[in-house]
């Protein structure tokens, strides 16, 4: 009995962060409210609270488990890529999926924002980043980029950023083309050339 009511206690909880993941993006981070989120996870407002202490933890807890989930995507799929070319070369196309304006984005955009005004969120989110520079930079190590690799990764990371919220300025712009560009800033041999 009191498995299944901590299994169903698991399942709501992951409700209301998926229902404030989806409303981050929609209203914007101050915009969120216990209601909303209530409502669109489908439970009792007072179900909110009794999983997380303000609606801030909430999103807090929404919006860092969303960038850790895509963070270690990016990695899994980098750290699989037989060079940095290609590594390059995949991010920027996977980069040109996100518009700017897609709910993605706009969550990320939000959390950038709001890190600034919550320590709590500041504090997580970059630990998250730091995680994520420190085994870009493994990465680049493992394939012969050692000498600047903390370094590179910082500017990786910052490049991926950096491509969100410009695609929302300028929807035109497609990270893809930016392969050689990027490459040549890392002094990363096009991929088949010359070291």
């Amino acid at each position: 009995m009191a498995e299944v009511s901590a299994e169903r206690g698991r399942a709501t909880r992951e409700r209301l962060l998926q229902a404030a993941v989806s409303l981050i993006g929609e209203v914007g981070w101050s915009g969120v409210s216990t209601r909303m989120v209530a409502q669109r996870a489908g439970v009792n407002a007072g179900v909110v609270h009794y999983h997380f202490a303000s609606v801030s933890d909430l999103l807090v807890a929404a919006g860092v488990g969303f960038a850790r989930e895509l963070l270690e995507q990016t990695e899994a799929e980098l750290a699989s890529r037989p060079s940095v070319a290609d590594g390059i070369d995949w991010l920027l196309r996977e980069l040109s999926r996100y518009s700017g304006t897609d709910p993605a984005s706009l969550l990320l955009a939000e959390m950038f924002l709001a890190a600034g005004r919550e320590p709590g969120l500041r504090d997580e989110l970059g630990a998250l980043i730091a995680g994520f520079r420190s085994r870009v930079a493994g990465w680049l190590r493992e394939h012969g980029h050692g000498s600047r690799a903390e370094q590179s990764a910082v500017a990786l990371a910052a490049l991926i950023d950096g491509l969100l919220l410009h695609r929302a300025l300028d929807p035109a712009l497609d990270p893809a083309t930016l392969a050689g560009p990027l490459r040549a800033m890392l002094g990363v041999p096009p991929e088949g050339g010359p070291r």
